[in-house]
């Protein structure tokens, strides 16, 4: 197995432990999140980062001797009186044999992630999913102890956009290989799929804003907050803080001109505001 170099076991234990809380809406809403890292595991430096040399890139991510960078799955929970909603759910804990290649690490369950927050999982209102790349969707389902796949979040709704879900059904060549039927098939028979086909405001300050680039209508979460501040959840559009330079683009991104496109217009709109930024796959820097 894998052996994780010291420095990438370091940041979880600093950022394990942090709550935020959020002001929220014109009235001073409380609303609180909470980053819930689900694990780690390996992806290239060169999938990673594209046509950007190594030379430059690894100034900013490390990688091991194999090239390989330590990603994390860095969900997130927002929560007030009235909702409670998970961004993504990692990779989850099932089939995860067929998945070896990518030496998943350190998971945790999010079940019990959710339960250290004092809720259950049946309380959870909404799940909004970035995309259903296996590594963003996985925990949207698992087996329970006779092998039976279970809805982690069974009174849920969980948005997707409708571009995405179609093309999770009727895959491209690129991405086939990154949708699993056993990760979403069980939600949509059980009635809790919602689609959205243009940007789309989920509850009062929290909003939705469909992105292509890495793959087809990605989610893109925005939770606003009084005087211009808020929290923006990009998913792959800006996976690490290495990514935010201009062309630093994934060459995972199936249609990297209009990644390049997005990117832009994200960080254009961030720096108009006071907007702090969790990236999803970051493993030394969770926020920024």
């Amino acid at each position: 197995m894998y052996r994780y170099p010291l420095k990438c076991t370091l940041p979880l234990l600093l950022f394990e432990k942090i709550i935020v809380i959020l002001y929220v809406g014109k009235n001073i809403k409380l609303m609180k999140y909470r980053i819930l890292n689900t694990g780690f595991f390996l992806a290239d430096g060169g999938a990673m980062f594209g046509a950007i040399p190594k030379r430059a890139w690894s100034r900013k991510y490390p990688s091991d001797e194999q090239n390989c960078c330590c990603l994390a799955m860095n969900c997130l929970l927002v929560w007030n009186d009235e909702k409670i909603i998970l961004l993504d759910t990692g990779v989850g804990d099932k089939e995860l044999g067929k998945l070896s290649y990518y030496g998943f690490q350190d998971r945790k369950n999010l079940r019990e992630l959710i339960r250290e927050q004092g809720f259950n999982p049946d309380q959870v209102t909404d799940v909004v999913l970035s995309h259903l790349h296996f590594d963003h969707c996985g925990g949207c389902t698992y087996r329970d102890s006779d092998g039976n796949l279970r809805i982690t979040f069974p009174n849920a709704r969980h948005w997707v956009g409708e571009k995405q879900w179609q093309n999770y059904l009727h895959p491209n060549s690129l991405e086939k290989d990154a949708f699993r039927p056993e990760d979403m098939l069980p939600v949509f028979d059980a009635g809790l799929i919602h689609r959205i086909e243009s940007d789309f405001e989920l509850c009062e300050n929290f909003y939705m804003k469909l992105l292509n680039g890495h793959t087809q209508s990605q989610i893109v979460s925005f939770i606003k907050q009084e005087e211009g501040q808020g929290l923006l959840f990009p998913g792959d559009v800006i996976p690490t803080k290495a990514h935010l330079s201009d062309e630093w683009i994934s060459a995972y991104d199936v249609e990297p001109l209009k990644s390049l496109a997005a990117k832009i217009t994200l960080k254009k709109w961030t720096k108009q505001k006071n907007i702090k930024t969790i990236f999803y796959h970051d493993f030394y820097n969770f926020s920024s």
